[in-house]
């Protein structure tokens, strides 16, 4: 699965890789590769694959009731695979809305829920960690989290175990270099940079 996950996400570019020229991230980080999963969602294919990779994947978490995005990313994927499960969906906001019934949490939820998680991707796991303590300060209990892609950075790993919350990904950074390097994408030089870049976060 996450050689091909990869594969995917290499050829409709949704993961772009440039060691020689690098891309900024919105934190300001000079990264030599740059994650959009947005994009899957545009290719009818590429979709339908990891809708499926995500049902086949959520098999490992055992018994859950609910499946649960994270704003905004995570939204759509998770909507996909709770109607592939025929279970009911909420999502989580990064803060709370500042109008209205000012809700951190949309959609109808009880608060005694088992709740897998879904992101798009996973990079400090900062954002996916908050949206955990938001369902479970709401009373919910978390089966794990789910994402596409992680880059594998020790910071997310350690964030993870810390919390003791299951993380799961479809693929990954080590997965994606082998791939890249295997269809000719980038070179054993390229590989060395990009392996290098991530050993330093």
């Amino acid at each position: 699965m996450e050689a091909a996950v990869a594969q995917q996400l290499l050829q409709i570019k949704a993961i772009k890789l440039s060691p020689q020229n690098p891309f900024t991230w919105a934190s300001g980080i000079k990264s030599p590769i740059y994650c959009d999963n947005r994009k899957v969602l545009s290719y009818p294919t590429a979709r339908k694959f990891i809708k499926e990779c995500f049902v086949e994947k959520s098999k490992s978490f055992g018994f859950f009731n609910m499946v649960a995005g994270v704003a905004t990313a995570g939204i759509a994927h998770g909507a996909l695979l709770a109607d592939a499960l025929g279970l009911p969906f909420v999502y989580v906001r990064s803060k709370a809305k500042g109008h209205g019934m000012q809700n951190l949490i949309e959609g109808e939820l009880r608060g005694n829920e088992r709740v897998l998680v879904v992101e798009d991707l996973i990079s400090t796991g900062g954002s996916s960690l908050k949206a955990v303590q938001a369902l479970e300060d709401y009373g919910c209990s978390i089966a794990g989290v789910v994402a596409i892609f992680s880059y594998g950075f020790e910071k997310a790993k350690t964030a993870f175990e810390e919390e003791d919350c299951k993380l799961e990904t479809l693929s990954n950074y080590d997965t994606l270099l082998q791939e890249a390097l295997s269809i000719g994408y980038i070179n054993e030089t390229d590989l060395a940079m990009l392996e290098n870049w991530r050993a330093k976060r």
